[in-house]
C-alpha cells in the first residue's frame, strides 16, 4: 500500500483510494502505470521502463504514456505536478510514502519531498525575478524574440481561435484560421501536430498552459483570436512553452480580409522559423473572393455536422454551388459538392434512382477540385472516399495517402484509411495507422476503437477485439453488427444475436444477400467476406 497525500494506492489490487476508503475512478492501463511508480516510490522511473512494464507486447506512442500520466494527476488533484513529478528528459517521481510497515523514515521521506518542492519553488520564483528584470531593463518586446529549445520534432497544438467579432461578421469564418494553420504547418514537417479532434476540445475555456500541455503532450501552445470588421481581419496570435507557460512568440496582423491566406502563411512561417526550420515556399494565392468561397463551403460543412439528414445534405450542395459562383478556380466548392454526392449515392439514393450516376459526379467534382488544388488534403480524402464506394480500393489508398502526406494531423485521414487497408487484407498496416492516429489526437473518439474492433478481428484476435470494442463510452447500435461478428468468432452465439438483435432494430432490412452485394467489390481480401459472411449466419442474420 503506498499513501499518496490524502489517496491510498492499494499495489496488489491496483485500486486508488481516497483515505476514507472510497474508490477513485482510474483507467486500467493508468492504474498500471502507477503501480510501476508505486514500486519505486521517490525514484525517477524512465519512459523506456513504464512502457517496456505496461506495453511489453503492444506498440504504441509516447503519447499512451502522457496520456496516463495526465489521468492519474487528474485523479490525484496533483495540478502542481508535486506528486507525479516530471523530470526532464528521464522520466517520472511519484513522490509518495510508502506505509505497508509504519516505516519510521517516512515522515522523513516527506519532509525531504516538501524541501525538494520548496527549493525548486524558489528556484523557479527567483528566475522569473531575473527574467523580469531583464525584460524591464530591454524593454517589454523581448520575449517576443526569445530562443526556443529545439528537438527534432516539436510537438504542437493549435487552439481554436476566440473570434472576436460582433453582428454579421461574427462566425464568418469559423475556425477557418486554426483549421489552415493546423494543416498548412503539419504538412511542413516541422512539427508534430495535434489533431483539430483533441486541441479544439478546449474551446472557451481557460488556457491552462501546463494542463493542456500535459493533456496533449505537447511542447507548444498556439492560441489567437480573429475579428472580421466590415473588409477588414484582425488576427492575433501568441506562442506558448507548454511546459512553464512562458510567452515565445506574439504578434497581431491587421489586414484585409482578402489577405486571409497569406495571413496563415505568415503565422506558419514565423513560427516555423521561431522552433523548426525556415519554411520556404511561395506566398499562396489569396483573395476576397476565395475567401468568401471558403466561407460558404465551411458553412455548408457546419450544416451536415449538425444534422446528417437528406435535407442538410441538399443545403451543404447549394451553399457550395455559391462557393463556386463567388470563386470558380477555387476547389472549396467543388470538394463540398463531391461530398454531397457522394452521400447521396450511399444514403439516399433514391433522390437520385440511380447512385452510380451520383457516385460518378461526385468523382467529376473531386477531380475538379485536385486539378484546381493539387495540395489540397481534403480533396484528395473525399477522392479516396468514392474510389471506396466504387471499389477501386488500390486508388483510394493511394488518394488516402496523399491526403495523409498533406495533412499528417489530420486522425481522421488515418482511420478511414485504416478501413480500406482492412478490406484488402492488410491488416497490421492498418492497426499501425490506428495507433498512429491515437498518437496525435489524444482525445480520439469512440469510432477509433471500432475500428480497432475489426481490425483485431481481421487479425483473429477476437478476444482483443472484444476489448477495444468495449473501450467506447457507449456502443452505438451500428456497431453491434461488428460486435455480433466478434462474438460469433468467438463462438458466443446467445452474445452474437443479442448483439444483432440491436442492430436490426435501426437497420431491420439488413441480411446475407444486402451484405454480399454491398461488400463484394469492396472486400477483396481472400477469405474475408466468406469468413463474415458466415459469422453473420452463426448470429441470426435472415438469408
Amino acid at each position: 500500500m503506498i499513501s499518496v497525500d490524502g489517496f491510498v494506492f492499494l499495489t496488489k489490487s491496483k485500486e486508488l483510494r481516497t483515505v476514507e476508503g472510497k474508490a477513485v475512478n482510474l483507467r486500467s492501463q493508468s492504474a498500471e502505470v502507477l503501480s510501476v511508480l508505486a514500486a519505486r516510490p521517490d525514484e525517477i522511473v524512465s519512459k523506456d521502463a513504464l512502457m517496456q512494464a505496461v506495453w511489453p507486447d503492444t506498440f504504441v506512442t509516447d503519447d499512451s504514456l502522457t496520456q496516463c500520466i495526465a489521468d492519474i494527476r487528474r485523479a490525484l488533484g496533483d495540478d502542481a505536478h508535486v506528486i507525479v513529478e516530471t523530470v526532464p528528459k528521464r522520466g517520472y517521481r511519484l513522490n509518495a510514502d510508502p506505509s505497508d510497515a509504519a516505516d519510521p523514515n517516512a515522515a522523513a521521506g516527506t519532509e525531504r519531498a516538501k524541501t525538494r518542492f520548496s527549493q525548486r519553488g524558489f528556484i523557479l520564483a527567483a528566475i522569473v525575478l531575473v527574467a523580469a528584470a531583464i525584460g524591464a531593463y530591454y524593454g517589454a518586446e523581448i520575449w517576443r524574440a526569445a530562443p526556443v529549445p529545439s528537438s527534432d520534432m516539436p510537438r504542437i497544438a493549435i487552439l481554436p481561435f476566440d473570434d472576436m467579432s460582433t453582428g454579421a461578421d461574427k462566425g464568418y469564418l469559423s475556425d477557418a484560421v486554426a483549421e489552415g494553420i493546423i494543416t498548412e504547418l503539419s504538412r511542413s514537417k516541422t512539427y508534430a501536430v495535434i489533431a483539430r479532434n483533441s486541441s479544439f476540445r478546449y474551446r472557451d475555456q481557460p488556457t491552462d498552459t501546463r494542463q493542456i500541455g500535459d493533456e496533449l503532450g505537447v511542447d507548444y501552445l498556439l492560441e489567437g483570436s480573429q475579428q472580421k470588421i466590415g473588409d477588414r481581419l484582425k488576427v492575433t496570435a501568441q506562442l506558448l512553452n507548454a511546459h512553464d507557460g512562458s510567452h515565445v512568440w506574439a504578434n497581431s496582423y491587421n489586414r484585409e480580409i482578402g489577405d486571409f491566406f497569406v495571413v496563415q502563411e505568415e503565422i506558419i512561417r514565423t513560427l516555423a522559423d521561431r522552433v523548426g526550420q525556415r519554411i520556404q515556399r511561395p506566398l499562396p494565392r489569396s483573395d476576397a473572393a476565395q475567401v468568401s468561397a471558403l466561407r460558404y463551403f465551411l458553412m455548408g460543412r457546419a450544416a451536415i455536422e449538425k444534422d446528417f439528414s437528406a435535407e442538410r445534405n441538399e443545403l451543404l450542395r447549394q451553399l457550395n454551388l455559391k462557393a463556386i459562383e463567388v470563386d470558380p478556380n477555387s476547389q472549396f466548392g467543388y470538394i463540398g459538392l463531391a461530398w454531397s454526392y457522394r452521400h447521396d449515392a450511399v444514403f439516399w439514393h433514391k433522390q437520385e434512382n440511380n447512385p452510380d450516376e451520383a457516385l460518378k459526379r461526385a468523382a467529376e467534382y473531386a477531380d475538379k477540385a485536385i486539378l484546381l488544388a493539387p495540395d489540397d488534403a481534403e480533396a484528395h480524402n473525399v477522392r479516396a472516399s468514392i474510389h471506396t464506394e466504387a471499389g477501386e480500393m488500390e486508388e483510394a489508398i493511394a488518394q488516402y495517402d496523399q491526403a495523409i502526406a498533406l495533412n499528417p494531423s489530420d486522425s481522421n485521414f488515418l482511420v478511414m484509411s485504416a478501413g480500406v487497408l482492412l478490406l484488402v487484407g492488410r491488416t497490421d498496416e492498418a492497426i499501425d495507422r490506428i495507433e498512429q492516429a491515437k498518437g496525435i489526437d489524444p482525445f480520439y473518439p469512440d469510432w477509433f476503437h471500432w475500428q480497432m474492433g475489426w481490425a483485431l478481428y481481421e487479425k483473429n484476435d477476437c478476444g482483443a477485439a472484444l476489448t477495444a470494442m468495449r473501450k467506447m463510452s457507449r456502443i452505438p447500435s451500428g456497431a453491434h453488427r461488428m460486435l455480433a461478428g466478434i462474438y460469433a468468432c468467438l463462438g458466443n452465439k446467445r452474445e452474437a444475436k443479442e448483439a444483432l438483435a440491436v442492430f436490426l432494430k435501426d437497420s431491420p432490412g439488413d441480411s446475407i444477400s444486402k451484405q454480399r452485394r454491398q461488400w463484394e467489390k469492396m472486400y477483396t481480401a481472400p477469405g474475408s467476406l466468406e469468413r463474415w459472411i458466415e459469422h453473420m449466419r452463426f448470429a441470426g442474420l435472415p438469408e
